[in-house]
């Protein structure tokens, strides 16, 4: 899962950047345009689910899920015109899974912010309008390049009048995701890698005082489809929480009414965007997730682990993984009619441990 983190300078992405990867590696400074080329980092999932399960099958090596995560320069209006390397930029978050932008909600006189006033809704007009106006020049040199091939391909003349259907909706300020566009559709326009087309998900950057506030509500501030993951977080505070031993965070999110941090929120938020969920393994000496999509087939989700092992699967031996910390191997969750044992057309739920049995 790639996920590039986006928005206008002086939103204190950077401090999230370095917070969601429990380091100061991002270069966090109060002017804009600190952050010129990418700071890319592999993030892992923090699951307690996993941990319990090396607990009770005396595993030493845990693997967790992880994600990657990219930070970019603060985008400005006119970047789809090249302006502050926006080119550069728009052009690196096509190879995106998914899009992350960072809201600034909080008021602070000494952090700059590049319009000069907070209106987090102002903000993701302009961010939106660039990511629309890139997509605009886009379809239309499709639309000039593949013009004269529509008279003798139908394929092509399909999706020419895809094309034209979403110029229109992009001139009018939609985007590509809130055009309902159906699976033929999305299939003709797969290979433009549209940046409006992607799952966006909205880190709402909030103050200490704020941090009670709903996701409802922050929908509303920013006026985003009520289907789009909204995520409260205050960033300085878990860059802060980096300094802590587990005892102190642990105990400072108790006070604070809390199982897990914002960030872990904000992951899972990612994972919900992009129809992802993960798996467990418990053999070979390891612990380990698997990160597949919602609804894939148990075959589907052995080829993540070995693209053969779609090819060469035969059924499988599937528990929940509370059941196996409960019974703390798979031969007495068995004993307990724990362990069911499924085929081909199994649809994995989240949180399963899996152990596959192939043929080859």
């Amino acid at each position: 899962m790639k996920i590039w983190i986006v928005w206008l300078p002086n939103v204190w992405k950077s401090t999230l950047f370095n917070a969601l990867t429990k380091n100061y590696s991002a270069d966090a400074q109060n002017f804009p345009f600190c952050t010129i080329e990418p700071n890319v980092w592999i993030v892992n999932v923090n699951d307690e689910r996993l941990e319990k399960i090396r607990e009770a099958v005396k595993w030493e090596k845990v693997i967790p899920a992880s994600c990657e995560f990219i930070d970019i320069a603060g985008i400005v209006e006119w970047a789809s015109k090249g302006e502050w390397l926006g080119n550069k930029f728009l052009a690196n978050i096509r190879e995106a899974d998914a899009i992350l932008q960072v809201v600034r909600i909080f008021e602070n006189d000494d952090i700059i912010h590049v319009n000069w006033k907070v209106d987090p809704k102002s903000d993701i007009e302009i961010i939106n309008a660039e990511l629309i106006m890139a997509d605009i020049e886009t379809v239309a040199k499709r639309i000039t390049s593949d013009w004269k091939k529509a008279r003798s391909d139908k394929d092509i003349a399909f999706a020419i009048s895809v094309y034209t259907k979403m110029e229109w909706e992009l001139n009018k300020w939609i985007l590509v995701h809130n055009m309902w566009l159906d699976e033929e559709e999305l299939e003709a326009i797969y290979d433009l890698h549209l940046l409006t087309n992607k799952e966006f998900v909205y880190a709402c950057n909030v103050s200490e005082e704020m941090m009670d506030i709903k996701d409802s509500e922050l929908q509303d501030i920013l006026w985003v489809w009520t289907d789009q993951k909204v995520v409260a977080i205050c960033a300085k505070l878990e860059e802060d929480m980096i300094e802590m031993s587990l005892e102190e965070k642990t105990e400072f999110l108790t006070e604070m009414w809390l199982k897990t941090t914002w960030l872990d929120d904000l992951i899972k938020a990612s994972y919900d965007a992009l129809w992802l969920m993960y798996y467990f393994t418990a053999w070979v000496q390891e612990v380990r997730a698997w990160t597949i999509h919602k609804w894939d087939s148990a075959p589907q989700a052995a080829w993540v682990i070995h693209t053969d092992f779609e090819k060469w699967f035969i059924k499988a031996d599937v528990v929940n993984w509370a059941d196996i910390v409960e019974f703390t191997w798979w031969s007495w969750a068995r004993d307990n009619w724990k362990v069911a044992l499924q085929w081909k057309d199994y649809i994995v739920n989240d949180g399963d441990v899996i152990l596959f049995k192939f043929n080859n």
